[in-house]
């Protein structure tokens, strides 16, 4: 049995997807959401290589602003004061 192989476009690919009841777009702003919520905006961005004001605005969007938690660690532990514990 010959198997053969050929590309297919993203277009194409999408369609068939579609076809199926999938649909990969969904999937994949939610999964770059809940990467946003979980990651700093820096990492995000030099990770999937998009701009850090791209990064921002997904983490501001999924309610996953790390700017926050980043300075209450930087406040937490701030040198000569006593420690909070984490």
């Amino acid at each position: 049995m010959e198997i053969r192989s050929h590309l297919i476009s993203t277009t194409q690919l999408t369609q068939r997807l579609n076809n199926l009841g999938i649909r990969p777009n969904q999937a994949r702003s939610t999964a770059l959401f809940q990467l946003a919520t979980e990651i700093p905006a820096a990492i995000l961005a030099r990770t999937l290589g998009i701009h850090t004001d791209v990064a921002v605005a997904w983490q501001r969007l999924s309610a996953g602003d790390w700017a926050n938690y980043a300075a209450e660690v930087s406040h937490r532990y701030s040198p000569g004061r006593q420690h909070d514990a984490p």
